[in-house]
């Protein structure tokens, strides 16, 4: 897939997918011309910076908002009209929950079970134990991180084919963060839970992210493999005397005091870096997820 993406159709096998998504706040457009589809069984990571658009992309997928234009599916549905069997088969966990806040973990958990089917009881009761969250306590005396946990253990007990989680570590410690992420990778190997989760974290995504998927200023600016961006991106310097010779397809490009030019540049489809990276006194740099992250996103 080219870094940058040309509008798709929505793609109906995926358990979720968007097509030339748009929309705008009043202080400015938030989403511009999103396309994305997650495969069957995938883990997808979607990375960037706060305030980049991710929640709004989740909310838009899940037929939470309305977008101004394009669309969503889930399962194949129109997002904005699921049916009641595709709800059940999905799980969301939102950035901030906004639990019940006069029940106890206890009677949220029993209360939401009811409407899952395939609904884990024991998972749910065994989990808040092992987590040491108050099944008697009411959720609103609860601290921020265990809130989320308990929203975390409704996500997970009701056994869901497509899991969403927006930014799920925000409000846990690195033990409590860890372990959810142990928790995904489980679903997602044994059972083949198709997985989304935004996160600005990216030793979560090193962790568990079979694909990643970079949204930056409301623009899809990648999509790929994990294991690919290591052998697919690098940054490509070169001195001020041959700034000219920059090729223009560039995830993010940088002029230094000094006159010379770094970008982040991608291998053609014969997996050859730009014809300027031969040049003597260029030179190109291996970029880790996290390099990567940080110079397309400063």
């Amino acid at each position: 897939m080219n870094a940058q993406l040309a509008p798709a159709a929505v793609d109906t096998t995926s358990p979720l997918s968007v097509a030339g998504l748009r929309h705008s706040y009043p202080d400015g457009e938030v989403l511009r011309g999103v396309d994305l589809a997650l495969a069957p069984g995938s883990v997808l990571g979607l990375i960037g910076r706060n305030g980049a658009g991710k929640s709004t992309l989740i909310r838009a997928m899940l037929g939470l908002l309305e977008p101004a234009a394009g669309e969503a599916r889930v399962f194949g549905q129109p997002a904005l009209r699921m049916d009641d069997q595709a709800k059940a088969r999905l799980a969301y966990v939102p950035q901030q929950p906004e639990a019940l806040g006069w029940l106890t973990a206890t009677q949220l958990l029993d209360y939401v079970g009811r409407f899952y089917p395939g609904w884990d009881a024991r998972f749910a009761g065994k989990t808040l134990e092992r987590w040491k969250i108050p099944p008697n306590k009411l959720l609103a005396k609860l601290s921020p991180g265990e809130r989320q946990r308990v929203d975390l253990i409704r996500a997970l007990a009701s056994q869901p084919e497509l899991l969403v989680l927006d930014e799920p570590a925000a409000a846990l410690d690195p033990v409590a963060r860890r372990e959810l992420l142990r928790e995904v990778a489980l679903r997602a190997g044994e059972s083949g839970t198709t997985v989304l989760f935004s996160t600005h974290i990216v030793s979560d995504l090193e962790r568990i992210a079979s694909d990643i998927a970079f949204l930056h200023e409301g623009k899809l600016l990648l999509h790929c493999a994990a294991d690919d961006t290591k052998e697919r991106f690098a940054r490509l310097w070169l001195p001020a005397a041959m700034s000219a010779a920059a090729p223009a397809a560039a995830l993010s490009r940088r002029r230094h005091e000094d006159g010379s030019l770094s970008l982040v540049v991608e291998r053609d489809e014969r997996g050859q870096w730009p014809e300027a990276s031969r040049l003597t006194g260029a030179r190109v740099d291996a970029l880790g997820l996290e390099d990567l992250f940080v110079e397309v996103a400063e």
